[in-house]
C-alpha cells in the first residue's frame, strides 16, 4: 500500500455565552478542510505551508471587502503543525494546519433488511442491551 497524504485545516471557532452576568467564551477547533495530496510527504508538507500562508477562514473571507488582505502570523512547530493567526479589522481567527497519513480506512456496511417475520419478533422482545464500549485488549 503507497501512503496517501493530507492536508487538514481547522478553525478555532469561538461561541460567546453568557452565564450568571459572565460572559464565557468558549474555543473549539473545527475541521475545515480534508485536502487529499498526490504525491509524498515532501509536497504534503509544502502544500500545508500553501495552506497556512495563503488560507483565509470564513469568519474573515465573509466579511471581506474585495482587495482586503488580512494580517497573519504563521508559526510552525517543530513536529511541523502550522498555528496561524489571521486579524482583519477587528476580527481574529486561529487555524491550524498540518499534514497526515492515511493510516487506515474501510467501507461502510449496512445490515441486510429485517423481513416482516423478524420486525414483529423484535417489536415484542425487550432492546438489545448496548454493546460494551472499547476498551485495550488487556482489560477484561
Amino acid at each position: 500500500m503507497t501512503a496517501e497524504w493530507y492536508v487538514l485545516i481547522e478553525e478555532d471557532t469561538r461561541l460567546t455565552e453568557r452565564v450568571d452576568r459572565v460572559e464565557l467564551k468558549l474555543h473549539r477547533w473545527m475541521l475545515v478542510g480534508t485536502h487529499h495530496i498526490e504525491g509524498d510527504e515532501a509536497q504534503a508538507l509544502a502544500a500545508a505551508e500553501d495552506a497556512a500562508l495563503n488560507y483565509v477562514p470564513q469568519v474573515i473571507a465573509r466579511h471581506a471587502k474585495p482587495g482586503d488582505v488580512p494580517a497573519r502570523h504563521a508559526l510552525v512547530t517543530r513536529d511541523g503543525e502550522w498555528l496561524v493567526i489571521v486579524r482583519q479589522r477587528h476580527r481574529e481567527c486561529h487555524i491550524r494546519v498540518t499534514t497526515a497519513r492515511l493510516a487506515h480506512s474501510t467501507e461502510e456496511k449496512e445490515a441486510p433488511p429485517k423481513s416482516l417475520k423478524e420486525m414483529f419478533r423484535n417489536a415484542l422482545d425487550s432492546p438489545r442491551p448496548p454493546e460494551k464500549p472499547w476498551a485495550p485488549s488487556g482489560d477484561s
